[in-house]
């Protein structure tokens, strides 16, 4: 594959606009943000559609001050950009819950990149009769940030094994 001129092909990221490369692939590196002011940073998905990143997230209800919490998923390498993925946080570094996210890449109507997400949220319960109450569901929508890196995490970082 002929990658654009000025490229990083490492990140997937166009360094002069900090934009992917290619539109209309499924390029899910960079930076994210939903409508609860929760941000990601997707890392560059290897050949076989696995990646990892960080979720910054805006909203808990844990006890503890809330930190950066990693992710990993996967994503079909769909050439018409409109891929479906799925990706893991888990929240242990201040929360005994973890989410899983399963979504699709869209462009809206301005041509804007958007990622829709539904999500189920397990909260640790301390018995089984508590069961009933330990997973949320919800939705969320993602838009591309154009922003560089600011001191956060580089969407360059490799996926670790």
């Amino acid at each position: 594959m002929k990658e654009a001129e000025g490229a990083n092909a490492k990140s997937g990221l166009d360094r002069g606009r900090n934009q992917p490369m290619g539109r209309g692939k499924c390029n899910l590196a960079g930076w994210w943000q939903n409508e609860l002011g929760s941000e990601m940073l997707v890392f560059n998905a290897n050949s076989k559609g696995n990646f990892s990143g960080e979720y910054y997230t805006a909203v808990s209800s844990a006890q503890k001050p809330i930190e950066t919490s990693p992710l990993r998923g996967s994503q079909h390498l769909d050439e018409d950009g409109k891929c479906t993925f799925g990706f893991t946080v888990n929240w242990s570094k201040f929360s005994d819950s973890t989410t899983v996210f399963v979504g699709q890449r869209f462009e809206d109507h301005r041509g804007q990149e958007v990622l829709k997400t539904g999500w189920l949220l397990r909260h640790k319960v301390n018995s089984l009769h508590d069961d009933w109450q330990a997973t949320t569901v919800g939705t969320n929508i993602f838009t591309r940030l154009n922003r560089k890196e600011e001191g956060k995490a580089s969407p360059t970082a490799p996926l670790s094994a």
